[in-house]
């Protein structure tokens, strides 16, 4: 398995995500990887590592700007807090790293796919009308404060999966998701998983000391991956 460093530019910032692949003869579907808001962190990139294992090409990419991990959660926050409230940077940003993994030799640009941990990266790449044949999200944020999408702008296949118990995706956040895609017109689906709140793909979430809203789950974990590689599997094989 091969790995390196792909830099581009986005929204004044250099950067510096992981391209992960193993050798083939011919272009292959890629896979954008988004991390978590604490940036370009080893989960990420381990996400990336399985699915080039299966084939794809990976790119783990960059959140903050020269692969900047922040640990501490509110930090990281406050650091996202104005891609929140301006939509369109965080689009920037997603469509540039789009824009460099579909550029490589090795991937076949008319199969790429996203998927995304906590923030919405992968989900506003798909409501920008990007020609994604899906987009993931585990435990995401649904809302958005873009206007709404038109009927036919979204391409992409949408995938969310979210706990049930999510404290920072209430129900009402996902019933205004659904009225958002229905009103697009868009192929989408929701996974809502019983006793499971946020972060539940992070193996480190108990060190955040909160249990009550976030948590590891292995089963809920399990069953998200296998969603989304299943998507995967019928899109871009």
């Amino acid at each position: 398995m091969k790995r390196e460093t792909l830099t581009y530019q986005a929204d004044g910032l250099s950067m510096r995500s992981q391209l992960v692949l193993e050798d083939a003869a011919e272009p292959r579907a890629g896979i954008l990887v988004f991390p978590e808001a604490f940036g370009l962190d080893a989960r990420a990139i381990e996400r990336a590592q399985r699915l080039a294992s299966l084939g794809y090409v990976a790119l783990a990419c960059d959140l903050h700007g020269d692969a900047l991990v922040i640990d501490e959660l509110q930090e990281a926050m406050a650091v996202l807090q104005p891609l929140f409230d301006d939509p369109s940077r965080t689009r920037t940003r997603a469509s540039a790293a789009l824009n460099a993994l579909a550029a490589r030799p090795e991937v076949d640009p008319a199969r790429i796919a996203a998927i995304g941990f906590c923030f919405p990266m992968s989900i506003e790449l798909a409501r920008s009308g990007a020609p994604i044949k899906a987009a993931v999200g585990f435990h995401t944020s649904l809302a958005t404060k873009a206007p709404p999408c038109g009927r036919g702008e979204i391409k992409a296949s949408v995938l969310v999966c979210i706990g049930a118990d999510d404290p920072f995706i209430p129900a009402s956040h996902r019933a205004a998701f659904e009225e958002e895609m229905r009103s697009a017109g868009a192929d989408w689906e929701m996974s809502v998983y019983g006793n499971t709140v946020h972060s539940f793909t992070n193996q480190e979430a108990a060190k955040r000391n909160r249990p009550e809203a976030i948590r590891y789950s292995q089963r809920a974990d399990s069953r998200a991956w296998a969603s989304a590689l299943e998507l995967f599997s019928r899109l871009l094989k």
